[in-house]
């Protein structure tokens, strides 16, 4: 069984934390500390809960106003060693941005310069989200400086701390509804060097075409062709339309809906599973244009959920361009293992096969307890 996230947070991680802490300030009390941190709830906490309480008992045994203990803070992080031994660090110390969060939203000029110079060791995605709420102008401001910052960190940080849906994260109502203080930052980073930034830029339009597909698929067309970096922020931006079948993402990406194709012989090892089992499904494509043509094959899955009723999710196989008059077999499966992020339900199932768009065959099964 693979160990809980939230044991990151074990001795080695307090060894090197507290070691860092008594660099910068050799009087810290580390026996009061660690016995704060590890109270009698700590067992019970999970991964956020324990980030949040190390934060917080942090902040309290800290000297002085916030100013003072934000300095202490931003000092232990440069004692820290420049790798790591703590498991999955960058994760494990986000402590410091929720510090920011939890205690700084009155001061935003510091916070917002802390919170760059943090960017650089761990990320603050998830801090300055109170901060664009309350703070929206002067932020959006700061996001569109750094989105000119020559680190690459701090580019992607303009680009994913103001996605207007950030998983795991609060929402930003008011980007949600108009994304235009968006726009200019993402504009300023189409052609980033860095595909750690076109990532978070292509998550962003993403985010906003949920709200917004029109605008999305405008900015996708004025984009279309500017650069081989461009074009894959904008495919992958638009992933969420092409999912949905939109057919202008569609047309727009050369997976036109009215392509003549077929599917047959689609088999599924087993009518039945049981939840933790996995199913198996082949099938054969055919496609009967005259000419060679681009497919973007795809498989949805209608899950079974709690109330009874059935959700569609759609799985991508592959895209790519096909001679015509040939059959061409693929092999999937699926595991119906509960998730952290799914959990499976009994009850009717169906596997469809999706081509550009298109359902062109379905078939039923069974999952049982």
């Amino acid at each position: 069984m693979a160990e809980p996230l939230k044991n990151i947070y074990n001795d080695l991680f307090f060894a090197e934390f507290t070691q860092s802490i008594l660099t910068t300030n050799p009087g810290f009390k580390v026996k009061k500390f660690m016995a704060d941190c590890r109270n009698k709830q700590w067992e019970n906490m999970e991964l956020k809960q324990r980030m949040r309480h190390l934060s917080t008992i942090l902040h309290h045994n800290l000297n002085g106003d916030y100013k003072k203990k934000l300095s202490q803070v931003l000092k232990i992080i440069k004692a820290l060693p420049s790798k790591s031994a703590a498991q999955y660090s960058s994760l494990a110390y986000m402590l410091f941005p929720d510090f920011v969060e939890q205690y700084g939203l009155d001061d935003p000029e510091i916070s917002l310069k802390a919170m760059e110079k943090i960017t650089l060791f761990t990320s603050c995605e998830f801090a300055i989200r109170p901060y664009l709420i309350k703070y929206p102008g002067i932020v959006m401001e700061q996001m569109l400086i750094w989105s000119k910052h020559p680190n690459e960190k701090l580019r992607r940080f303009s680009s994913e701390g103001c996605r207007p849906r950030l998983p795991w994260a609060i929402a930003i109502p008011y980007l949600k509804n108009d994304p235009s203080p968006i726009l200019p930052i993402l504009e300023n980073l189409k052609n980033d060097s860095s595909l750690y930034v076109r990532k978070s830029v292509a998550n962003n339009l993403n985010d906003i075409a949920k709200d917004h597909p029109a605008l999305v698929l405008n900015i996708a067309k004025n984009w279309k062709g500017e650069s081989v970096e461009t074009d894959w922020i904008i495919k992958q931006g638009c992933r969420g339309l092409l999912k949905q079948a939109n057919r202008e993402a569609l047309i727009l990406f050369g997976t036109r809906g009215d392509v003549n194709c077929r599917v047959t012989n689609l088999v599924l090892n087993k009518t039945k599973i049981r939840i933790g089992e996995t199913i198996q499904f082949s099938f054969e494509l055919l496609l009967k244009e005259n000419k060679p043509a681009t497919l973007r094959i795809e498989y949805a899955l209608y899950f079974m959920k709690s109330n009874g009723r059935q959700n569609k999710k759609i799985f991508k196989i592959t895209e790519n361009n096909y001679a015509c008059k040939k059959k061409i077999p693929f092999f999937k499966q699926q595991s119906f293992k509960d998730l952290t992020t799914r959990k499976h339900y009994p009850g009717a199932h169906f596997i469809a096969i999706v081509v550009n768009g298109k359902e062109l065959c379905k078939k039923e099964f069974m999952v049982t307890v």
